[in-house]
């Protein structure tokens, strides 16, 4: 594995207001093995088929909605799929697998490492989050019999550390500040970890667009753009009214990546409660979307879904936390899938103009690392053997 990032040198910087995961460790995962990742606000998994790009992507996205309260068993429907291939059973018939990340921002680096166990039944069996040296939250399984752990958490009162049951099927992190009252300066300091880890891992958007559901009419709704990015045509009816702005600027992204010439980008309903898009090529002529190559289709709505929010796209950030103080993170497994490399080539630029503003980031995986590898800004993780 290689890792290579052209960003542009800077000075000494405070610690940042919005925080982001910078590293993503595997320890045992799918094809993985003791593997730490490092991840910046652009970063783009490369290498050939089967080197573990999608698997990095899977792990990152199983952290996120484990950190959104989802239960275990919706996160990971297959776990033994996740389990090394070559891993062979303990005494008691168990497997599992091991995931973690780190995360920065206002409190410093936060760590989190969580062991699932995949077989015989599906559980969390220990969880670690640590800060500056000091372990905050602590879970072990030591009861099989009980669906519980026995957690113990920072206090640094009377007491050091606060022990009690929490389930084994969800996240301890996010279960804190159900559990932590926040008395001590410890108890706070556990709270603020907490706060940054789950911060940063609720707010991350899995996109991957299908051309064949992106052709048809889409129905009028909630305008947020679904992770199939099915509804296409109703987020451009939304979205063009909502911010001029940004839309120009989507405009100007898809005349750059599509064939032929495009002066706008438009969704006009159809009389049924649906709306369908349409690129406007000037003098009075409109394509359908439907009659787009997958490629463009693909194109058109990564760049969306990098031009828009939270609030345009479906992801449920901390409501808890101001706006300015999140980042959106894009997860976008085949970036490249189906583009040319004059459309690969504009996308990963936009991204990187997108995320140099802070408040989105992008971690993708692309088949062909040498044309991105070079774009300023860009953190290349190369898994060619």
């Amino acid at each position: 594995m290689t890792v290579s990032s052209l960003a542009a040198p800077a000075q000494a910087e405070a610690r940042p207001d919005r925080p982001g995961a910078t590293e993503l460790r595997l320890a045992a995962f799918a094809a993985h093995r003791r593997a730490r990742f490092p991840l910046g606000p652009l970063t783009l998994f490369g290498g050939p088929s089967g080197s573990g790009k999608t698997g990095a992507l899977r792990a990152y996205e199983a952290l996120a909605r484990l950190g959104g309260g989802a239960p275990l068993g919706e996160v990971f429907p297959d776990p033994a799929s996740c389990v090394p291939e070559r891993a062979r059973p303990d005494a008691q018939r168990r497997r599992g697998f091991r995931i973690g990340c780190t995360v920065d921002g206002p409190e410093g680096p936060v760590r989190l490492d969580v062991a699932v166990q995949a077989e015989p039944e599906l559980r969390i069996v220990g969880e670690r989050l640590t800060a500056g040296g000091l372990t905050l939250l602590e879970t072990a399984l030591r009861d099989p019999g009980r669906r519980v752990v026995q957690a113990a958490w920072h206090t640094a009162g009377s007491s050091t550390v606060t022990r009690g049951p929490l389930p084994d099927d969800r996240l301890g992190t996010a279960l804190l500040p159900l559990r932590v009252a926040g008395r001590t300066d410890g108890e706070r300091r556990v709270l603020a970890a907490a706060e940054q880890m789950v911060v940063a891992l609720r707010s991350v958007y899995a996109c991957d667009p299908s051309p064949r559901r992106m052709r048809a009419a889409a129905p009028l709704g909630a305008g947020r753009l679904l992770r199939g990015c099915d509804n296409l045509a109703e987020v451009l009816w939304r979205t063009r009214s909502e911010c001029g702005h940004r839309y120009a600027h989507l405009v100007t992204a898809v005349r750059a990546g599509c064939a032929g010439p495009v002066t706008d980008v438009l969704a006009e309903p159809l009389g049924d409660g649906t709306v369908r898009a349409l690129l406007d090529r000037g003098d009075g002529v409109r394509t359908h979307l439907g009659l787009l190559g997958d490629g463009e289709l693909r194109y058109l709505a990564l760049a969306l879904a990098l031009l828009t929010g939270p609030g345009v796209l479906e992801v449920d950030p901390a409501g808890e936390v101001p706006a300015a103080l999140q980042t959106l993170t894009v997860l976008a497994d085949g970036l490249d899938r189906g583009l040319d490399v004059r459309q690969a080539g504009e996308l990963v630029r936009l991204a990187a103009r997108m995320c140099e503003r802070g408040h989105i980031r992008l971690v993708g995986a692309v088949g062909d690392v040498v044309r991105v590898r070079e774009v300023p800004g860009v953190t290349v993780v190369d898994l060619t053997p």
